[in-house]
């Protein structure tokens, strides 16, 4: 029998590249830079801190994922990896944003 794709990993790695790439969109519409204590400064950081929380969600269903007994694990690992990656970014643009002030 052919084991099925975990959907909790599934649900990660859709969620997880879904959150860096919209983490890419943030960065792109904040090329020139954001005035802070503006209104587009807190939507940015609003932003950031939206998908910081998403990729604790992907991380929490990637990590599920990988636990889920004969269940295929690549689509965990990979949503997990990406989740990670993700907050490591998100939070390091936050720190670098903190660091400028």
């Amino acid at each position: 029998m052919e084991q099925k794709h975990s959907g909790r990993g599934i649900a990660s790695f859709i969620t997880s590249v879904v959150s860096g790439l919209m983490l890419l969109v943030v960065f792109a519409a904040t090329r020139g830079g954001v005035v802070g204590g503006s209104e587009e400064a807190i939507m940015v950081v609003s932003a950031l801190l939206a998908l910081l929380i998403t990729s604790l969600i992907a991380l929490g269903l990637g990590i599920a994922g990988l636990f889920q007994i004969k269940r295929k694990k690549v689509f965990a690992i990979l949503g997990t990896v990406i989740s990670i990656a993700v907050i490591v970014g998100t939070t390091s643009v936050i720190m670098w944003g903190f660091s400028m002030e």
